[in-house]
């Protein structure tokens, strides 16, 4: 059986591409570089991610970009002997403006290096390119209307001014011929997303509508010209979980078409798995695969209806292999492992060195924890709803202003940290940064206070987090006890919900390592170890 999600925590917009007996699925990443997250399966069962191919200046830079922002909705297709990626960078999410611009990138493998970007247009977001059977390509987005009271956190249907169609010319890498809006969506709203395809003489366009909250669904639509008219679907929505508020699978749209070498029919979507009793999702908008069935010609769930289940039948019987429940990374000098990543810049060099001091991953302390610009943060995803990381930082601050630790970070609003910094009075310190979703203005509280003094060397900091409890300790290095710090802190904020609320912010939670120094002198700190434990099956 597929057993959902099938890429756990924050991937969501699930673009899926089969070339012979491989398939990869690309996700959003937002504000997180390197750009786009790849992952492969031969199997739909088991995935790996092999690959985030936006990774350089020439391709992407985010410095700047809100929160929420940077890499929405990757399509990635593969025609011509090339891997196709189209992809948006985001550069505002507040106000009545998005500003956004859709870019292709080319490979002729996963693994290789990508192309310079080739801008397309700026109309709207979520773009997709479709390789027609007569050779002609086809580039679609939906279109952003300005003029309405649509605004981040609170969207409405007239900003999503339905999906336009334009032909792409892969000889002078430009769009040509006439704009087209071919589709304006159902009574639902929102409409975006969209992804077409051709099956026995029809184009088919799934979009995502609803918004990407709890109303979240995948609609569908069929003509016999790629221009339409389109007509919906009997049931209108293929997949949608906003009237089974007790389904395990929430938030369900948004994803893409495809088929077996044998002709089985499967769909990506995105999901959430909220935690009782607010119904948050800190794991963010996850990847999951339903199998499905054609019927006259259209397309539904095997298991019937609309609403998505956890487990669903595999194209062929394989075992299903399960992540290791403890990951111990030791920093050793090379590439940063593939789990981590940092915010925004593609000048990681700046941010950290795996080199510098051998056996450490040496951050450099830049702009605060709060900054869009140039953050020494580095993290890795939440997988789980209870899970526990261990750091040991070597780190020696000489003014407040000077800032290492271990994070439970979402957004410049939302994260906890545990930190080593110093104190007028007590010297060295481990204390608490708290700032529990406050939007517009991002304030710190300081659950231990000025905090507690602390030895001399390496410091050990750990987090526990199970479902809504937080609780940070720290030890002194080589120390075997373990002391707790500051209370149980409500972890449920660092979720897409907490906070503003569920369309207020999109990505998931990190846990992760960072430092900072508002003094400007860069002040480094020492990380040897990284653990994630899982607590949960």
């Amino acid at each position: 059986m597929i057993r959902n999600p099938i890429l756990r925590g924050f991937n969501p917009d699930p673009s899926i591409c089969r070339v012979g007996e491989d398939y990869y699925i690309a996700t959003s990443t937002f504000e997180w570089y390197p750009g786009v997250q790849i992952h492969h399966s031969r199997d739909l069962v088991n995935w790996t991610l092999v690959r985030r191919p936006l990774e350089r200046a020439s391709q992407l830079d985010m410095r700047g970009n809100p929160d929420s922002c940077g890499i929405w909705a990757p399509c990635l297709s593969y025609a011509d002997g090339l891997f196709w990626l189209v992809y948006t960078d985001v550069k505002r999410y507040d106000g009545n403006f998005k500003d956004a611009h859709n870019y292709i990138v080319t490979s002729p493998t996963i693994e290789g290096e990508w192309s310079d970007p080739v801008y397309v247009n700026s109309s709207g977001f979520d773009p997709s390119l479709f390789h027609d059977d007569d050779g002609r390509k086809w580039f679609v987005n939906m279109q952003w209307n300005h003029r309405t009271e649509s605004y981040g956190g609170a969207p409405k249907s007239p900003a999503f001014d339905g999906i336009l169609l334009q032909e792409w010319d892969a000889g002078t890498k430009s769009l040509k011929g006439p704009i087209k809006n071919i589709f304006a969506g159902s009574p639902l709203g929102l409409v975006e997303g969209p992804h077409l395809f051709k099956r026995n003489g029809w184009y088919y366009l799934t979009t995502a509508e609803g918004g990407t909250g709890y109303d979240h669904a995948v609609t569908m639509a069929r003509s016999r010209a790629i221009d339409g008219p389109y007509e919906m679907h009997p049931n209108t929505h293929l997949i949608t979980s906003k009237d089974a508020p007790n389904a395990v699978l929430q938030r369900a749209g948004h994803g893409q078409y495809v088929e077996t070498p044998d002709g089985q029919a499967y769909h990506t979507h995105l999901c959430g798995r909220p935690m009782r009793p607010k119904r948050r999702c800190t794991l963010g908008r996850e990847t999951a695969l339903q199998k499905c069935i054609w019927e006259d010609d259209w397309l539904y769930l095997a298991q019937g209806g609309v609403v998505p289940e956890v487990d669903v039948p595999a194209p062929v019987d394989v075992e299903r292999h399960e992540k290791a429940s403890r990951i111990e990374t030791r920093f050793e000098p090379g590439p940063l492992p593939m789990e981590f990543q940092w915010l925004r810049t593609p000048q990681p060099e700046r941010l950290f060195s795996l080199s510098e001091r051998p056996g450490h991953l040496r951050l450099h302390g830049r702009e605060s924890i709060g900054s869009w610009f140039e953050q020494a943060l580095v993290a890795r995803r939440q997988e789980h709803h209870s899970f526990r990381t261990e750091t040991t930082v070597d780190f020696l601050p000489d003014t407040y202003q000077q800032v290492a630790g271990l994070t439970h970070y979402y957004n410049r609003h939302k994260f906890y940290a545990v930190v080593v910094t110093l104190h007028e009075k007590l010297g060295r310190v481990v204390t608490i940064f708290s700032c529990p979703g406050d939007f517009p203005h991002g304030r710190m509280i300081f659950p231990a206070g000025s905090g507690v003094a602390i030895p001399d060397g390496p410091v050990d900091l750990t987090m526990d987090i199970r479902e809504n409890d937080l609780q940070f300790s720290w030890r002194a290095g080589g120390s075997n006890d373990w002391q707790a710090l500051g209370p149980a802190l409500d972890a449920g904020v660092i979720s897409d919900e907490g906070g503003r609320g569920e369309h207020g912010s999109f990505t998931g939670a990190f846990a992760g390592v960072f430092a900072f120094d508002t003094s400007g002198r860069a002040r480094p700190a020492d990380f040897s170890r990284f653990v994630y434990q899982a607590l949960e099956g």
